[in-house]
């Protein structure tokens, strides 16, 4: 059995999908009750998983049931994929954000250390903070200073993890870039400029974005890691059929493309993908985003390459032309 937390959620829900097809029907679903008692499941809409079929190998269960589960049901575990995490960069009550990030996935770490099971684990990009110290996975994290709530929470969980003396045998914290396609409608604001930017040609015909206001960058020209989200997952689920090694030891991994392209390549592959001419309207970025905001990303991506995931990254252009043509004009019809 393969246990995987927030797999209701987006990059979580594709996950299951993905295992799925590769034949791992054997999965306990981890998510916050009210998301698996409302059905919101977002992958039914998205792409081809029926959660409502019966199922004898594939489970449902509230997150935080899992510790008490895994203290009864833990032998029939094989690996732990979690991925739950409240990842609103917004959030400021500190005890609820370290609570869910790092004292839950500290407890995922301390069974599977126990348990001698695979832990692969959602960090984020978000803990390079403003990026004047590089995106460097094989940097010393601790010169990086996140620039939130949710950035911090998941940098102190690397920084404790790289420091424990036992861990589990095979362990990867995946610091995710900027994921975009099916499934993240429910993030709300903080869903990608992909989706944002389909929405808004949907409803005016344009798309907004931010002005920049860091002098020696024009607006639209910020600048991010897109990856999209099969690629993550691919990425991801690498580390569970790879065991450690001297080329792909335990530890931090970047998961990006390595190429940082601009919000306004982004707008303008919606627009390809809609088949209409870039109509872009630049607006002022709010002022309580402008102190925390990442003008540039962009993932050095050698040590994934070493680890043996070494194929082609999906372009901005290839990617969103799928996730517009396959999702959301079939959802918008």
């Amino acid at each position: 059995m393969i246990i995987v937390t927030g797999a209701n959620g987006f990059i979580g829900s594709n996950m299951v999908y993905e295992l799925r097809r590769r034949g791992k029907a054997d999965l306990l679903c981890v998510d916050v009750l009210p998301s698996i008692r409302g059905k919101r499941h977002p992958v039914r809409s998205a792409v081809e998983v029926d959660y409502d079929t019966p199922n004898p190998t594939t489970q449902w269960l509230g997150m935080g049931m899992l510790p008490d589960w895994l203290a009864r049901h833990g032998a029939a575990v094989d690996a732990v994929v979690h991925l739950g995490a409240l990842s609103d960069t917004t959030l400021t009550d500190r005890d609820r954000v370290w609570r869910h990030n790092l004292e839950y996935t500290r407890a995922m770490w301390n069974w599977a250390t126990a348990a001698q099971r695979p832990l692969l684990y959602a960090s984020s990009a978000a803990t390079y903070g403003d990026g004047t110290q590089g995106y460097s996975d094989e940097a010393d994290p601790r010169q990086f200073r996140p620039l939130n709530l949710y950035a911090d929470s998941k940098h102190e969980f690397d920084l404790w993890a790289l420091e424990q003396p036992a861990a589990p045998p095979r362990w990867a914290g995946l610091k995710y870039f900027n994921v975009y396609g099916p499934n993240e409608s429910h993030k709300g604001h903080m869903a990608s400029v992909a989706y944002h930017s389909f929405q808004q040609i949907r409803d005016t015909g344009r798309v907004r974005l931010f002005k920049s206001h860091r002098e020696g960058i024009a607006d639209g020209q910020q600048r991010r890691d897109f990856i999209f989200v099969q690629d993550a997952v691919d990425a991801t689920l690498h580390f569970l059929e790879t065991p450690a090694s001297a080329e792909a030891p335990n530890g931090l991994y970047n998961v990006g493309t390595g190429e940082a392209r601009t919000f306004e390549d982004v707008a303008r592959a919606v627009f390809a993908a809609l088949g209409r001419p870039a109509a872009i309207d630049y607006v002022p970025m709010p002022e309580h985003l402008r102190a925390k905001y990442q003008y540039f990303t962009q993932a050095t991506v050698a040590k994934l390459v070493r680890a043996g995931f070494d194929r082609p990254m999906t372009t901005i252009e290839n990617g969103i032309g799928q996730y517009v043509r396959d999702v959301l004009m079939k959802r918008a019809a």
